[in-house]
C-alpha cells in the first residue's frame, strides 16, 4: 500500500488490498466499533461523491470498504493511491449525516417467542428486556445476509447473548431479534439463529419502494414498544 503524498509521518492504521482484478478493499482495524464504522462510512461517501462515473460500487463492511471499478477504464495503481489519501484524511471524520428511523415493535408472545429466555439469561424481567431494547439508538453497521437486513448495535451488555445453539428453519418476516451484541429485523422469511423478541410491521426490504432497502450503514434506529392491537392495525395498513 502507498502512503498519500506528504503523509510519511502520519500513523497509518489501514491497508489496501486487491479483491480480484476489478476491486480494491480498504481494511481498518478489525473490530465492531462505532468509531470504525463512522470512518468507513465517511470514506465510502467520499469515494461515491468524488467518482460517481467511474466507481461501480462501494460496499461498506464493519471495518472494510470494497471499491469496485472497471479495470479497462481505471488504472488500479492510481485508484489505490487516491483511496489511500482519502482513508488517511478520514482518520478523524465528522459523522456522516444519515437517517434516523423509529421502528414500532410488538414484543413477546407468539411474535417474540424467545423474550422469556432472553430475560432469564439477562437476569431481569421481560418488561425490563423491552425497556433495555428500546432505551437507546442503534447504529446500522452493515446491511447484508439477505437484502435489507441491517446489523445494528451495540445492544445493552445484558442483552449481548450468543446465537442460539440450534437455528430455526423459518423465522417470519419482520421479526426483531438479538445475537452477538447486535439487533436486527428479518426482512423476509428465512432460517435464523438469533433470539426472537418481537415483530414489526416495518418492511426493511420492499421491491415496490423507490428505495427498496430501508436501512443504510450509518443510519440510527430506535425501537418503540407497541401493543398487539396497534401492531395488528399497522400490519393491516
Amino acid at each position: 500500500m502507498r502512503l498519500p503524498s506528504g503523509s510519511s509521518s502520519q500513523v497509518v492504521d489501514f491497508r489496501i488490498e486487491p479483491a480480484g482484478d476489478a476491486a480494491l478493499r480498504i481494511e481498518l482495524p478489525a473490530r465492531v466499533d462505532e468509531a470504525i464504522s463512522t470512518r468507513v462510512t465517511a470514506i465510502g461517501e467520499a469515494v461515491r461523491s468524488r467518482w460517481p462515473d467511474i466507481i461501480r460500487d462501494a460496499v461498506i463492511g464493519y471495518h472494510t470498504l470494497t471499491v469496485y471499478f472497471d479495470p479497462l477504464r481505471v488504472d488500479g495503481r492510481w485508484l489505490e493511491e487516491q483511496l489511500a489519501s482519502i482513508a488517511a484524511e478520514a482518520a478523524t471524520p465528522a459523522e456522516v449525516s444519515r437517517g434516523h428511523l423509529e421502528v414500532p415493535v410488538c414484543y413477546g408472545g407468539d411474535l417474540g417467542p424467545d423474550l422469556g429466555d432472553v430475560a432469564l439469561a439477562a437476569g431481569c424481567s421481560e418488561p425490563e428486556v423491552v425497556d433495555l431494547h428500546t432505551s437507546r439508538d442503534y447504529r446500522v453497521f452493515v446491511v447484508g445476509f439477505v437484502p435489507g437486513f441491517g446489523y445494528m448495535g451495540p445492544v445493552d451488555p445484558r442483552l449481548a447473548l450468543p446465537r442460539r445453539r440450534t437455528p430455526r428453519t423459518r423465522v417470519p418476516a419482520g421479526t426483531v431479534a438479538l445475537a452477538g451484541g447486535q439487533t436486527g429485523i428479518y426482512p423476509m422469511e428465512t432460517p435464523g439463529g438469533w433470539h426472537l423478541i418481537g415483530r414489526t410491521p416495518v418492511r426493511p426490504f420492499d421491491e415496490a419502494r423507490a428505495e427498496p432497502v430501508l436501512f443504510r450503514p450509518g443510519d440510527t434506529v430506535r425501537f418503540r414498544s407497541v401493543i398487539r392491537e396497534e401492531y395488528d392495525q399497522m400490519s393491516g395498513a
